[in-house]
């Protein structure tokens, strides 16, 4: 049956994450013309709290404290890893550290992780990972003399374990995945595959981007070696803010990291000749940390941990499962394909159409006051962020795709050759 949406009126009515919408700016705007916006595992919405968080590091902390602050900022990185560690990521204390981008981290962890697993010259990753993924996968094997062994997933699907397992051996050093795909949204079993690379004697880092603040990590768990991650899409850091690392604890005294950055160095304010890594995660910090950018992370990551990460899984899972319906029942009719898996529990927080001309699409929604997202070669993105996003928002967000559709307006709109050129 078609959902109605009134049937969205009623699964708002029920939601229990519904107050948290009111805590995010542009979320006031009511109408049949307000700006719908499923675009949340691109960028999140700010916090209402956020500037307050930030001006008073920049009003007290610098302005006022100035170098007197640095005692209360030298920690930030752990103190700040530790509370996304609770609150998100399921990790105990002392394995989660903020700081650098997601591909500085990605690249620090993977060059540890393969000397670490010395005589083994293979690094693996998928062939539709993230292209930042790839690239830095390439780069560590081209520099350590190794091979990548990039297998095949579906674009849709996502990777299928018996791929994966057919391509380890005693060869492979790391193996990069992403826990939820960036295009599709298929979500991966993190324990399976980490127990299947473990039974290889493979470590696994996992990227956490598209995942983390919308479904479960649940790191420790899992037996997890390494992940990294990126603040500003679920956790509503803001853009450019910065990414954690993770390092299971009983790995962190065979790991190096290869940026000896004076963060990292065991007695710091020595100012010692030589490098000697400190005992714990710190060990993969480098420079001063990004203190302003961690004040916005923190506002963000409360809330998640606030509202609840299985929460806003189930609804991210209900809010996904109504675009599916709706994409059913309105875009198919018009040659629109689904691009992600059917099944809710294969799928992280984002749903992903196929259609050939989908660059217009994307633009001609945008001119609808819809935000999604474009994804090459033929996909358009929804990304209905489960903290503050309502379901009469996924619904009129729907309607408004399925009159595009209908009205032909998008064919008005250059390709997307045209726009490169």
């Amino acid at each position: 049956m078609e959902p109605t949406r009134a049937h969205a009126e009623q699964l708002d009515a029920a939601d229990p994450l519904a107050p948290f919408r009111s805590r995010f700016a542009g979320t006031d705007e009511e109408g049949p013309d307000r700006l719908l916006y499923l675009d949340g595992n691109s960028l999140g919405r700010m916090p209402l709290a956020t500037p307050a968080a930030v001006t008073r590091v920049v009003e007290q902390g610098w302005a006022r404290g100035l170098v007197g602050s640095w005692s209360r900022w030298i920690g930030a990185a752990t103190r700040l890893g530790d509370q996304l560690g609770a609150g998100v990521l399921g990790a105990a204390p002392g394995q989660v550290l903020v700081g650098d981008s997601t591909t500085v981290n990605l690249y620090r962890l993977l060059v540890a992780g393969a000397a670490a697993r010395p005589g083994r010259d293979v690094l693996v990753c998928t062939a539709d990972d993230f292209p930042t993924d790839r690239y830095v996968v390439a780069g560590v094997a081209r520099d350590r003399g190794m091979v990548v062994r990039e297998i095949e997933a579906d674009v849709d699907e996502g990777l299928d374990p018996a791929v994966l397992a057919a391509a380890l051996d005693e060869r492979v050093a790391v193996v990069v995945l992403s826990l939820v795909a960036y295009r599709s949204g298929a979500l991966a079993d993190l324990a399976a595959v980490t127990r299947a690379v473990h039974d290889a004697g493979a470590l696994v880092l996992w990227d956490l981007s598209h995942a983390v603040g919308a479904v479960p990590a649940d790191l420790d768990a899992a037996g997890a070696d390494l992940a990294v991650g990126c603040t500003y899409k679920y956790l509503n850091g803001g853009p450019g803010s910065p990414a954690f690392l993770y390092v299971r604890r009983d790995l962190q005294a065979e790991l190096r990291s290869p940026i000896q950055g004076w963060f990292g160095q065991r007695d710091q304010f020595e100012m010692g000749p030589e490098y000697v890594p400190a005992d714990g995660v710190e060990r993969f910090g480098a420079g001063t940390p990004p203190v302003l950018g961690m004040a916005a992370v923190e506002v963000g990551a409360a809330l998640v941990a606030e509202a609840g990460v299985d929460r806003l899984a189930a609804k991210a899972r209900a809010m996904t499962d109504l675009v599916v319906a709706l994409g059913d029942a309105w875009l198919a009719p018009h040659g629109v394909a689904l691009a992600s898996p059917r099944d809710a529990t294969r799928r992280g927080a984002h749903v992903t159409f196929a259609h050939p001309r989908a660059w217009q699409l994307t633009q001609a929604l945008v001119d609808r006051g819809v935000v999604p997202d474009f994804r090459t070669p033929d996909r358009v993105r929804l990304g209905p962020a489960p903290l503050y996003t309502r379901f009469v928002d996924v619904w009129d967000a729907m309607a408004r795709f399925r009159d595009v559709l209908e009205d032909r307006s998008y064919e008005a709109y250059p390709t997307e050759r045209a726009r490169v050129t």
